[in-house]
């Protein structure tokens, strides 16, 4: 640990707000996984509803929902709909909005973690470019008396910045790839079950 700050204060300012930055992607990592894990999840319990809703029991179609993952929320608000005299042309429009609302929900903080992906190399080359630049001017005030193992650990120091900045960035682009990934399957749950309903709630079936 005291090596760890050792390094930390030798980096100067910029490794602290690396470090800050780090935490900040490390936390929205876990946040959205929590968040996503269950996302992708209930479909064999949205299909036997489908099925149920299908026979023309309506209410016992809607206690089979998981009401879990976003897709079933969307399913269940859709049941919901059609059974309060929806038709399937307005249930596809309020399907479309819901699913919307539920992917925007999935995707937030994700392109914070972009974000992250991206500046964290470039502020710890920023610090590289300083540093570089204070080695170099010490080295001019030295004059005569300095050589070359005083360059080289400024040149050391300096880019601490970058190996730091890398150490942050790789961890937020793959999470961020990742994330995203899930979030795009969990819209495409969304997209079936909703597209099953609205083609279902088109044909013509037996009042609950």
């Amino acid at each position: 640990m005291g090596q760890f700050w050792t390094l930390m204060t030798a980096g100067g300012p910029i490794m602290f707000i690396l470090l800050g930055l780090s935490a900040l992607s490390l936390t929205l990592i876990v946040v959205k996984i929590v968040q996503l894990w269950p996302a992708t999840g209930g479909v064999a319990g949205r299909n036997a509803a489908l099925e149920r809703w299908a026979t023309g029991d309506a209410e016992g179609a809607m206690a089979m929902v998981p009401a879990r993952a976003p897709a079933d929320r969307v399913l269940l608000a859709g049941m919901q709909g059609l059974r309060t005299g929806l038709t399937p042309t307005l249930l596809e429009g309020d399907l479309a909005r819901r699913g919307n609302d539920e992917v925007s929900s999935l995707s937030s903080g994700l392109r914070l973690l972009d974000l992250i992906s991206m500046i964290s190399p470039l502020l710890g080359l920023l610090g590289t470019v300083l540093g570089m630049v204070q080695s170099f001017q010490d080295l001019a005030l030295a004059q005569g008396s300095a050589n070359a193992s005083v360059l080289a650990g400024g040149i050391w120091l300096a880019l601490l910045t970058t190996a730091a900045g890398l150490v942050v960035a790789i961890p937020a682009a793959f999470g961020s790839s990742l994330l995203s990934g899930w979030v795009e399957k969990a819209a495409l749950r969304i997209e079936s079950a909703a597209g099953r309903l609205i083609t279902l709630a088109a044909q013509p079936r037996q009042a609950a």
